[in-house]
């Protein structure tokens, strides 16, 4: 069986749509984006022929078995649904929506669609992600006990939709990992926030912070995720990633970004000393080439931590083998719910806010 997919967005899409020309299982590729100009400059570097002006546009030509959504935030609800009616699977960029009524509409449309959706959270799809759970699989890590996760990121100059954006919002990066690590949702969040946006950073979302740190409640055994996210206000280089800890080892995020990840080994506790030796090990992951196929395998060197071609073959399979894809409808809001609570919670001053059970697999 083999799949023709429509890529739309080619500002972070252009990065896509060779990986899905590669693919075995894939037939047809088209673009779309808003700008002609730039949909020409991709398309015609690529060798593709069908392209098309808009959304709309493409939905309204015959054929075409998949959309990939690359399109700023503000859309992403409105147009994984206008994609979903339209009898197409759907792949989309994070987050899944800004609101728990969109995250419940969307859950409804793809249970109203039965066609995938799939929200493309590159941090599970990772070399750290995969070194990690490789690290927890085989014993290395122990009992989990605690994660962190940072996103730091300064989005002055970014377009004015940018403006003021609640950076809980976008979470799902810098948590996700303690999710699937732990197999578990979130319970419960406090989050409180720092640093109130001055005038000429607020945007549609009103009043908030440049940062807002919070402590996410795992469901299950007593893990806590502690996550920063920052999006102004904040004179700090770009920060991204998570780090895992267990009661025998660990594996830290690099505080510069580019540099190795850290990795932890408690040695046994011996009679000459109090608490035990640990050893500390420079690890640079490889990002896991061995799943994908042949063809794919170039691409694990690009940007998001080679996540990519692992998120495309992920999508393209589960609609070729007619199965759910890893990160769902369900999983997707039980990812990207906590940070539209944790919002919630700041703007309440640190209040705890029950986060809703989606019923994620």
């Amino acid at each position: 069986m083999s799949i023709d997919v429509i890529v739309v967005g080619l500002g972070f899409g252009a990065d896509f749509a060779p990986i899905y020309q590669a693919h075995p299982d894939v037939g047809r590729v088209a673009v779309v984006d808003a700008d002609p100009a730039r949909t020409a400059a991709v398309a015609d570097r690529l060798g593709i022929a069908e392209r098309f002006a808009s959304l709309d546009e493409a939905l309204a030509a015959p054929g075409w078995d998949a959309v990939h959504l690359l399109t700023p935030v503000r859309f992403h609800a409105e147009q994984v649904r206008q994609v979903l009616k339209s009898g197409r699977h759907c792949a989309s960029a994070v987050p899944m929506a800004t609101t728990l009524d969109d995250l419940d509409a969307l859950i409804a449309a793809q249970d109203d669609a039965q066609r995938n959706y799939m929200m493309m959270e590159t941090a599970v799809y990772s070399r750290e992600f995969f070194h990690a759970r490789r690290l927890l699989q085989d014993g290395r890590l122990g009992r989990l006990s605690y994660f962190k996760g940072d996103h730091l990121q300064n989005l002055d100059g970014y377009p004015e939709y940018w403006r003021g954006y609640p950076p809980m919002h976008y979470v799902t990066h810098a948590l996700s990992p303690a999710l699937a690590l732990a197999d578990t949702r979130v319970e419960s969040v406090r989050c409180v926030g720092s640093s109130r946006l001055t005038p000429d950073h607020i945007g549609v979302a009103g009043d908030g912070f440049g940062t807002e740190a919070a402590l996410f409640k795992l469901a299950g055994d007593d893990l806590v995720a502690n996550v920063t996210m920052s999006f102004f206000q904040l004179g700090r280089s770009y920060l991204e990633g998570f780090s895992v800890y267990g009661d025998e080892g660990a594996l830290e995020w690099p505080q510069l970004e580019g540099g190795p990840m850290k990795e932890f080994r408690m040695a046994p506790l011996t009679e000459d000393r109090r608490g035990r030796a640990v050893n500390v090990v420079d690890v640079e992951p490889d990002g896991s080439p061995e799943s994908l196929p042949e063809v794919l395998r170039p691409f694990t060197s690009g940007g998001h931590g080679g996540s990519h071609p692992h998120l495309v073959h992920e999508f393209v399979s589960s609609i070729v083998e007619n199965r759910t894809p890893r990160v769902d409808a369900r999983t997707a809001a039980t990812w990207t719910a906590p940070g539209i609570c944790a919002h919630q919670s700041a703007l309440q001053g640190g209040a705890e806010i029950q986060v809703p059970d989606y019923g994620a697999r």
